[in-house]
Order: structure tokens, then C-alpha cells, then sequence
């Protein structure tokens, strides 16, 4: 084995190294809108599901390189709303180019040909081509750090989910082997989750 101290390796390379170590990882591609309504759309890996009573989410937007703050967290901050979208293979190369740092004020939805359409509950947008939507109102903003690349933990509570019919089973699941997820490993790389990398293993006591 060998160590890496962080404080060693420095912000960047610790952020390389962890997001290497850690995969794979779902994508949250987050939809917010600014106080003149704007709408932004961005991806972030660092996401993952709370709990279910209320129904939780999280995802974590680092600082940019030269530590500045980036739309999304403002636009959070401002108006306490955002939408989760999840993109499947099919809109794998329209989420990494919503990556893109564009100017402040420009609609990635225009910038990669997407499609914004009315939430329910909450003023930013869904993206129409996305299968699965998430409406989510803040709960709370947690701050980790300084400067470039520190984290910013943004927990939401989902108001409701917008499921395409095809992708449901027994009333109210996403059944896995037709959803096409896709997940963020290390450097440039993505996987695919398709029925022949998948494995059916339960939790011990509960049966086949």
C-alpha cells in the first residue's frame, strides 16, 4: 500500500485522486433558474440519495478552480429551489457539455438544444428529455472548507418525481435494466449500466 496525505498532494490532486477512488458515482444534473430567471443546468457527481422520511437528496457543488462560487450554488442560495434531472446514455454527451463554463447568464438549455418545461412546485425547470425528475425545495446549505475545489453540500427535500411511464414496474419503481444510467468514474471516464453488468444480490434475510 502506498499513503497520500492531502495536504501533500494539494486541492487539485486530492481531487483527482478521491474522484478515482470513489465510483461509481450517479450524476445530478440540477436545473435552477436565478432571480431574474435565468435558467442553469449543471452536472455534479458528488450525489447521492438521504432518507426517505421526508424524502432527501444531496449533492455537493465545489468551488471552481480559482475558488469563486458557481451558479448553481447562488442560484440555490437565492431562491431555495432547484430540480434534479437524471440523464441517461442516450443524453450523456448533451449533460457533459451543460459541464461547460459559459458566461454568467447563458442558458446551457439553449447552448446544448434542451428542452425547459414547468415545474409543479418549484419555479426552475425540468428538462423535458429527461427521463427522471426530481422537484426539490432547500433545506439546508453546508459549506466544508475555502477556496478552489471546497465543497458545498446542498440538501433538498423532494416535493415529487416525474417518472417516464416506460421506465416503470409494479406502480412506482424504475426498473433498472431499462433506465440506461450512466455513472462518473475517474478522469475523463463514464460507465454504462446495462442488464449484463448487473447483479441481483439481497440483503441477508430477505429472501431471493
Amino acid at each position: 500500500m502506498k499513503t497520500f496525505i492531502p495536504t501533500d498532494l494539494g486541492p487539485r490532486a486530492t481531487y483527482a485522486l478521491l474522484t478515482s477512488c470513489i465510483a461509481p458515482r450517479p450524476i445530478a444534473w440540477v436545473s435552477t433558474c436565478s432571480p431574474d430567471e435565468c435558467f442553469n443546468l449543471a452536472p455534479f457527481s458528488f450525489f447521492n440519495a438521504g432518507g426517505a422520511n421526508p424524502p432527501s437528496v444531496v449533492f455537493s457543488v465545489s468551488n471552481t478552480r480559482d475558488g469563486r462560487a458557481k451558479d448553481t450554488l447562488r442560484n440555490v442560495q437565492s431562491t431555495g429551489e432547484f430540480v434534479i434531472n437524471i440523464a441517461p446514455y442516450a443524453l450523456a454527451e448533451q449533460m457533459n457539455w451543460t459541464s461547460y463554463e459559459y458566461e454568467h447568464g447563458v442558458s446551457e438549455f439553449e447552448k446544448v438544444g434542451l428542452t425547459p418545461i414547468p415545474s409543479q412546485f418549484v419555479r426552475p425547470p425540468r428538462v423535458a428529455e429527461s427521463p427522471i425528475q426530481m422537484e426539490c425545495r432547500l433545506f439546508q446549505i453546508v459549506s466544508h472548507g475555502t477556496g478552489p475545489v471546497a465543497a458545498n453540500y446542498i440538501i433538498g427535500e423532494v416535493l415529487c418525481f416525474h417518472i417516464a411511464e416506460h421506465l416503470l414496474k409494479d406502480g412506482a419503481l424504475v426498473d433498472d435494466r431499462v433506465a440506461d444510467f450512466i455513472g462518473r468514474l475517474g478522469e475523463s471516464w463514464y460507465c454504462r449500466v446495462t442488464p449484463e453488468s448487473m447483479f441481483w444480490l439481497p440483503r441477508p434475510g430477505q429472501g431471493a
